[in-house]
């Protein structure tokens, strides 16, 4: 459905479903979680409804912004943050308790070009980030959704990738990582068919992965077990 008829559709009163890419799973917040995120969400914190951002103001100077989608507990995002402080981060999750994790994170680590959204990726995107705004974006072992008949909610899928590489700037670059190998078809498969991108690969598949995202724990335990993980790198060409 395109999104002229999903609006008439809902102006009409119609209940469209529509299909996410996560799960709600609230699950409860340690009390450290809690404490970080009532420390530091008025400093870090960004909402929904305060709309485009300008992030010269968010950040209070001008710098390339990395976004990550999908951030878990944040601590891979925090290290970065920390090892490239000429830059600024903004971490997007929906998970409550990740995002509390995150705050504790860098609080411990005490950065300070970071700020995190608690909210849908796909709606912070399309209202709070603007046109060309993005040097980076990233998404770190997104939900697979290894059965079949699931595939469709997976977020790596033609229309949210154009979304994406209309929020980066010309020359800013998209970078996937996944473990579940039928993911890493899949995304290569899209973004090989999608226009205006430009694989970074050497042999224009996978790149090895790159030394600024760290590796997870889980990560050094899939490869200890022979488990392979897929690094996707394509740059905005237009």
């Amino acid at each position: 459905m395109s999104s002229d008829n999903l609006e008439k559709a809902q102006a009409e009163g119609k209940y469209i479903r529509k299909v996410r890419s996560f799960v709600k799973r609230e699950g409860r917040l340690t009390k450290g979680q809690a404490a970080a995120l009532e420390r530091s969400w008025p400093t870090m914190g960004l909402t929904h409804n305060q709309g485009l951002l300008n992030l010269t103001e968010v950040f209070g100077r001008e710098a390339p912004t990395v976004l990550e989608i999908g951030f878990g507990m944040g601590r891979s995002l925090v290290a970065m943050a920390k090892a490239a402080p000429e830059k600024n981060f903004i971490g997007i999750e929906v998970h409550r308790p990740g995002v509390g994790a995150c705050l504790l994170e860098a609080e411990a680590a005490e950065v300070s070009n970071l700020r995190v959204y608690e909210h849908d990726a796909v709606e912070v995107l399309a209202d709070c980030i603007a046109d060309g705004s993005l040097a980076t974006v990233q998404v770190f072992f997104p939900d697979p959704w290894h059965k079949k008949r699931h595939h469709k909610r997976r977020l790596i899928q033609p229309e949210f990738v154009d979304l994406l590489r209309k929020k980066l700037a010309i020359g800013g670059v998209l970078h996937l990582a996944t473990d579940w190998q039928n993911y890493a078809e899949h995304m290569l498969e899209v973004m090989q068919a999608a226009p205006q991108w430009r694989n970074l690969s050497a042999d224009n598949t996978y790149v090895p992965r790159p030394e600024e995202r760290p590796l997870t724990k889980f990560e050094q335990r899939g490869e200890r077990l022979g488990h392979g993980v897929w690094d996707l790198k394509f740059e905005r060409i237009a």
